[in-house]
């Protein structure tokens, strides 16, 4: 929880030691009221990880945190107040307002007006920090540098029976392997890889005192790396556990003999249990100090990473799976809508001097939980990825968020939501007053609220049932919303007071079939990053002033609309995503998509009318992936008007294409996937220039009038699939 409590601080530390908000505050006239908030959130901030060690022992100090967590909460609303002023203000002076009366706005039309009362809404968080900051005192609480904290594991090589149940068949896969005679006197390395707490210790303590194993190899060595890969310091353990003797002043060079000798002709079986280290350099260094055992020698190594398995073997790898006893969670996610929720949140920021977007960093966290093996099944779709939670994690999430997070899975649940402020709410029957009821007792500082289906199914009777009255209550009830999800929810009507959610980032509205229109003040939400409308089959067009939404990032689109009027989309420079599906009477889309130079991903799906692809994409440099799909009427013209440095190209169920235009041909040289489904009348590729050299992952389905691939595609020694 202290992580948390810290990260919001430094989030909101961050904001107001920026050069952007030293100048809004000095136009609202709130600098000192500000630059004292942010010196005392530094000085508290200061012994939050001493906080974090003593808290468990200590149910005061939790308390205290709490108290903390909740007057920080309080604090970033206020420093978003400002941000989502600034923003209006940059719309209303570039495109005028978007209400009809200015007095609507009058209390932050007035510079004076709204800089008084920001003033003393920071005055106010202020003296409770204050107040806190005096409690401390009590805890004896020590001013700690920002260190990495890492748990140091010990493991040992020592296995009880019951421990290893359900693992015969890994068992036996592992030692077939160690069996196998080697290749030249080289030492083989057996990766074991899979999250925390899927037994692959366990699995290694029981190869290692398994009779065969025992017959076979002299000397068995078993050292835990955890986190600290200290070549010398291994070595020695190394040297110790084989019998050899050592001292605290041995030099390198009489480690590595005295290993040498002891190793030298004999066949040796040595486990490295937990390893953490990524760099090559002291692998390398490891490994040289152990090549003169005898032909057959293994090292079998136990890690959560797979790019740690890749760095220390070529293969073969054994992925540990959960058994009859381990079942994986079933929640799958897609990496794009974690990334958005992960913005929506105020979770990712930009380290000192980087100019990477947020999505970016978002991707970049997902890899490295992916490649730690925190997630699982994962599948690549060609323009984003599925992949599932282990049980572990998920419940360590829960216990994590259990003062912030509620889950209403049924009418009977006793969670402690009084003071949550992330809810989700799967409760199919509830009715529309018992689920208004419900949000009355719910705090009023509520950041995210889900109404969902358990599963995303376009099955009637998965919807939740939510009407114009009760989307009135949770709007009015909670103004600090940051992610406010309706998917599949079977509304008609989106309120018009849905423009007062200013701090709103995320708003999912798909799947809901019987909308006909948006209000256009939705326009007013100039904070949203997000807005999912795909699978509102009967909405009629989009809102006229969709421009105004100066922050969106993404944004999918269902719509019976034939054309997008002009002034409207083409003028979203924020967006990252663009993405249109089931938009059967779309015919094309309006000039000037040039303007878009953010764009990194485009995307058409089942647009039956369209018979033509923007002009002026070959301008969009940040386009990175394109999606083309059941576009019957859809002509890829030849030209150069494509985009130059596409990363995956999918292209599926398009009967008009008879050949890839040459216009493509420029980005060989970034190309990393290429798909293309059922297209009965392709015949011929591009034939691809030397350079494409990125492309690992080729997907040709259904093309029976493809005969042959272009010259020279045997040479590319990149591809794997």
């Amino acid at each position: 929880m202290t992580e948390l409590v810290s990260s919001i601080a430094a989030n909101v530390i961050e904001k107001l030691g920026s050069l952007a908000y030293q100048e809004i505050s000095l136009a609202w006239g709130t600098a000192s009221d500000l630059k004292k908030l942010e010196d005392t959130m530094s000085t508290i901030q200061a012994v939050l990880l001493d906080a974090e060690e003593k808290q468990a022992e200590n149910h005061q100090l939790r308390v205290w945190l709490e108290r903390l967590k909740a007057v920080f909460h309080d604090a970033v609303d206020v420093v978003d107040e400002f941000e989502c002023e600034d923003l209006r203000r940059q719309v209303v002076k570039t495109y005028g307002s978007t209400g009809r009366k200015v007095c609507r706005f009058f209390s932050f039309s007035n510079p004076l007006a709204f800089g008084f009362k920001m003033g003393h809404r920071v005055k106010k968080i202020r003296e409770r920090l204050d107040l806190i900051a005096k409690d401390r005192d009590q805890f004896h609480l020590k001013v700690r540098h920002d260190e990495k904290h890492i748990v140091h594991r010990e493991t040992h090589s020592f296995v009880c029976d019951s421990d290893a149940i359900g693992r015969a068949y890994d068992k036996q896969k592992i030692i077939d392997l160690l069996m196998q005679p080697g290749d030249d006197g080289n030492v083989s390395v057996i990766p074991i890889v899979g999250i925390g707490g899927m037994g692959k210790t366990t699995l290694a303590q029981s190869v290692y005192n398994d009779k065969m194993v025992k017959i076979r190899f002299y000397p068995r060595v078993w050292v835990c790396v955890s986190v600290d890969f200290n070549v010398k310091k291994l070595a020695k353990e190394i040297l110790k556990s084989a019998g050899g003797v050592i001292s605290e002043s041995m030099s390198m060079n009489e480690v590595q003999a005295s290993l040498q000798s002891i190793l030298e002709k004999n066949r040796f079986f040595i486990v490295l249990d937990d390893v953490w280290n990524e760099d090559r350099n002291k692998w390398i260094a490891m490994k040289n100090l152990l090549t003169e055992g005898g032909q057959g020698s293994k090292i079998l190594v136990t890690t959560r990473s797979q790019k740690v398995a890749s760095m220390m073997a070529s293969g073969p790898f054994h992925h540990i799976k959960a058994n009859v006893i381990e079942k994986l969670g079933s929640l799958a996610y897609q990496e794009i809508s974690l990334a958005k929720s992960w913005m929506a949140n105020g979770l990712l920021q930009k380290s000192n001097n980087s100019n990477q977007e947020l999505e970016d960093i978002g991707f970049q966290y997902i890899k490295e939980l992916l490649s730690r093996s925190f997630f699982q099944e994962v599948q690549d779709h060609g323009v984003f990825l599925t992949f599932k939670m282990h049980d572990l994690l998920h419940d360590l999430s829960l216990y994590v968020g259990q003062n912030d997070y509620c889950l209403i899975e049924n009418t009977h649940s006793t969670s402690n939501f009084e003071k949550a402020r992330h809810v989700s709410i799967l409760d199919h029957n509830l009715g529309v007053d018992a689920m208004r009821d419900f949000l009355h007792k719910l705090s009023d500082n509520l950041r995210i609220i889900i109404f969902s289906c358990k599963e995303c199914t376009y099955d009637e009777h998965d919807f939740i049932t939510i009407n114009e009255s009760l989307m009135e209550t949770c709007i009015s009830r909670f103004k600090y919303l940051r992610v406010l999800d309706l998917k599949f929810s079977r509304l008609e009507v989106v309120p018009s007071l849905i423009s007062t959610l200013k701090h709103l980032r995320y708003l999912d509205l798909r799947g809901n079939k019987k909308i006909k229109r948006l209000p256009n003040s939705i326009c007013n939400l100039q904070n949203l990053e997000t807005l999912m409308l795909a699978g509102c089959e009967d909405l009629e067009e989009l809102p006229r002033d969709i421009r105004k939404m100066i922050s969106l990032r993404y944004l999918w689109i269902t719509t019976k609309q034939t054309h997008l009027p002009a002034n409207g989309i083409e003028y979203m420079c924020s967006l990252r995503n663009l993405v249109f599906i089931g938009c059967p009477r779309l015919l094309h889309f309006p000039e000037g998509i040039q303007r878009l130079t953010a764009l990194h991903r485009l995307e058409f799906t089942y647009c039956e009318s369209l018979t033509s692809l923007p002009r002026g994409m070959k301008h969009l440099t940040a386009l990175e992936i394109l999606g083309i799909w059941d576009c019957e009427k859809l002509i890829l013209m030849e030209g150069d008007d494509y985009p130059m440095r596409l990363r995956r190209l999918t292209i599926g169920f398009l009967p008009k294409l008879v050949s890839l235009p040459r216009g493509l041909i420029p980005s060989a040289n970034t190309l990393q996937f290429l798909a293309i489904y059922h297209c009965g009348n392709l015949a011929k590729l591009p034939q691809w220039p030397p350079n494409l050299s990125l492309l690992p992952k080729l997907d040709i389905l259904n093309c029976p009038k493809l005969l042959s691939l272009p010259k020279r595609m045997d040479r590319r020694t990149v591809l794997k699939d």
